[in-house]
């Protein structure tokens, strides 16, 4: 959901404003699209108050480290499209309406607004009345947005991350249960969490509270301050000669006193209003360490007085992100563990929106002891995948990834997969789309004759090559068969250009080397560590689009055993520098078009792959999307069919995997296929772009995980899948 964040204590402060950015910063780990608006400074006891006549001013801040005062306050937004909070010289009222109606309408409606989390409680009618964080919220619900005031009632001012994390994570869970069941009578929820160590754990209690009505009893919330004191110079002149011409006898002067008076409420009005009360109420269960929930009216009037004086609750599932349950369907499970903070919060979102009753937690612990009668999903790391679990329990279980897939991710194994299959079916369409690539394995360059023994393809055209102008020469390009990165990439065209890369890999020998221990080389490797390699003749001319080289990234998702889907928002990737012949340009910046080796920021290095259409043609780009999916058809059933060993296929799992493509300039549809990635790296796509990995993500949900957890096929709302099969087909009994 959208949610809207406002508070009465300002931008993110370990004096004043300690807890704002932890929130934040668990509503976004939780999936939820999050925006900021906040008073510029501590605007704390003002109510729901708003400056007339004031013309309010936002600035614009970047919040920098949790639990730490590094964020940067701006005049002008940022251009980039990274994360900024808007900040207002108004109240925490102004910050609601602000929000509401005059920015985020790119994030689509806001679903709910947030006001807090408070430094302090706002438990009792005494801190109710004159809070700025309910005032946030109330203004919220008059604009007729759902709202909740979220406080945090701390009993020291040490303020442990760790506890604040807690606070945290049991608030997104309360604001989450809350806002999926609503009542039909509330405006807003005032919430109050005890900032306590464990109070995000199972054993906490959670009740719908009235709030306590209590009163100043030990008089003025204010004390008198003598303001004689602080006088200015004009003022200091009437007085002395007021006083020459009257004397300095007090009880002579006539009139009201000069006095000052400084905000000093008596708190003990409130706690010992809380400690003589009967149990129940808001401040009680504060006091007590429960949370405690107020439904009411944008009126202080309570409301949902059914719900008073029950106890909430969550589906809780320890270390869980989202324990919201939905509907009468029986509960579903999911551990996501992804390591990536870009992808893991957009997979709870996918798996939340058409999954609603799902139960998503941080690792597998989170799930009930006894799987046989449940169903749940694993989408983790690789590493971090129960496979012996699930191959044992292939109806309840289902994960990410195949346990074995190298025939297509080893760039070693992928061009054995394609020659076996072009062998039986040599009008296949990776006869024309597989460049000519040939592995072998080496461990120092003085061996590199032998090794070559095994690739003949490319001892002869290195032969064939020598004496020949560069630019009549083939070249070829050297990969290391199981680095990914772009680590360890070569161009060669003669045996003398490959030795050179070799011998440069291999450690110092002698004197030097003893001192100085193994040299390794700019990318932290050696021959030795590398091992494997493929060399695979080098695409030129390649097609350019504005000079620079690109290739086409394209996800693919394959599912059970087997079908395969490639997803039509392709990606373009684009080298930094402008293209030049290899013989010409020995600066790989111009060659290799992976996003992590490139050092600078250039406008345009990736873009959407059907956005091409004004520079290539869109018959161009609809013949290199048809040869795609057919290479793609192909090599995923050479994996399957041809190379059993090292393709398994498990009817419980899925996968995503980056296949990319490199388009020769030599006609239409000229496309040859470079790699497959397990796992790949979905950040290169950028903020800018992040709606193509959203709505990847939300297609595998709907196309991999719904049937099989849910047994039914899941609702696609407006946007239809992106995803086109290409393969069905059964394989190993599946």
């Amino acid at each position: 959901m959208h949610v809207l964040i406002v508070n009465d204590d300002g931008p993110p402060s370990q004096v004043s404003s300690p807890y704002v950015h932890s929130f934040v910063h668990e509503l976004q780990q939780a999936g939820h699209v999050v925006s900021v608006v906040l008073p510029h400074a501590q605007r704390s006891w003002i109510g729901k108050a708003h400056l007339v006549g004031k013309t309010v001013t936002p600035t614009y801040f970047r919040p920098g480290t949790l639990h730490q005062d590094d964020g940067a306050v701006h005049s002008r937004p940022r251009q980039d499209g990274g994360e900024e909070w808007i900040l207002v010289d108004g109240t925490p009222a102004s910050c609601a309406q602000i929000g509401i109606h005059h920015y985020f309408k790119e994030k689509g409606e806001i679903d709910l607004v947030v006001s807090g989390p408070n430094y302090g409680r706002n438990s009792t009618a005494l801190f109710a009345l004159s809070s700025g964080t309910i005032g946030g919220a109330m203004e919220a619900a008059v604009c007729g947005k759902r709202a909740i005031a979220l406080s945090y009632a701390f009993h020291n001012r040490n303020h442990d991350p760790v506890v604040i994390k807690g606070a945290s994570k049991a608030s997104v869970k309360i604001v989450e249960h809350l806002h999926q069941n609503w009542a039909e009578d509330v405006d807003l929820f005032s919430v109050n969490v005890p900032l306590i160590e464990g109070i995000d754990g199972p054993d906490t209690k959670i009740l719908y509270t009235p709030m306590l009505q209590n009163y100043w009893s030990s008089g003025s919330s204010f004390e008198p301050v003598d303001a004689e004191d602080d006088l200015g110079p004009e003022e200091s002149e009437h007085k002395i000669r007021e006083e020459g011409e009257h004397g300095d006898d007090e009880s002579e002067k006539k009139g009201i006193r000069h006095l000052k008076f400084k905000w000093a409420p008596n708190f003990q009005d409130v706690y010992g209003s809380v400690e003589k009360s009967e149990p129940g109420n808001d401040g009680w269960a504060v006091w007590k360490g429960h949370i405690s929930i107020t439904p009411l009216k944008a009126n202080f009037m309570h409301a949902a007085e059914n719900l008073i004086g029950t106890e909430v609750k969550l589906a809780s599932i320890p270390n869980s992100k989202d324990l919201s349950i939905k509907g009468d369907e029986s509960p579903v499970y999911a551990v996501v563990d992804y390591e990536d903070a870009y992808v893991e919060p957009r997979i709870v979102s996918a798996l939340k929106k058409y999954i609603p009753n799902i139960r998503i937690a941080c690792d597998p612990s989170g799930l009930p002891k006894d799987k046989k009668n449940i169903k749940a999903l694993n989408w983790s790391a690789y590493e971090k995948i129960p496979f012996e679990e699930v191959m044992e329990l292939p109806e309840n279980m289902q994960c990410c990834s195949y346990i074995i897939r190298k025939a297509l991710i080893r760039k070693h194994h992928l061009a054995l997969t394609a020659r076996h299959h072009i062998a039986k079916h040599p009008n296949s369409a990776l006869a024309n789309s597989i460049p000519t690539t040939c592995d072998f394995e080496l461990d120092f360059a003085e061996f590199l004759d032998e090794a070559l023994q095994e690739a003949y393809e490319v001892s002869e055209s290195l032969a064939a090559n020598e004496g020949l102008p560069a630019e009549e020469r083939k070249w070829w390009i050297l990969k290391p068969g199981m680095s990914d990165r772009g680590q360890g990439i070569r161009l060669f065209s003669t045996m003398e250009e490959l030795t050179e890369i070799f011998e440069g890999w291999d450690p110092k020998s002698g004197d030097e080397d003893e001192e100085d221990g193994e040299e390794e080389d700019g990318d932290g490797v050696m021959t030795s560590q590398l091992r494997h390699f493929v060399a695979q003749e080098y695409i030129h001319p390649p097609l350019l689009v504005d000079g620079r080289k690109f290739h086409i990234r394209v996800y693919v998702l394959a599912v059970g055993g087997l079908q395969v889907y490639v997803y039509k928002h392709m990606l373009a990737l684009f080298a930094e520098k402008s293209y030049s012949p290899p013989w010409k340009n020995e600066d790989l910046t111009a060659h290799l078009t992976n996003t992590c080796l490139q050092t600078g920021e250039r406008v345009g290095s990736v873009r959407l792959f059907w956005e091409l259409e004004k520079e290539l043609g869109k018959e161009r780009l609809d013949n290199v999307w048809e040869t795609i999916c057919e290479v793609v058809k192909e090599i995923f059933e050479a994996a399957a069919k041809g190379q059993r060993v090292h393709f398994q296929c498990l009817p419980n799992a899925y996968e995503l995997f980056g296949v990319d493509f490199v388009v020769g300039n030599g006609g239409q549809g000229n496309v040859s296929l470079l790699e497959v990635n397990a796992y790949p790296d979905f950040k290169q796509t950028g903020e800018d772009l992040s709606r193509v990995i959203e709505g990847l993500l939300e297609d595998t949900v709907k196309v991999a995980v719904v049937p099989f957890l849910t047994g039914r096929t899941a609702e696609t709302g407006q946007r239809e899948s992106a995803l086109r099969k290409v393969l069905d087909v059964g394989v190993g009994g599946f």
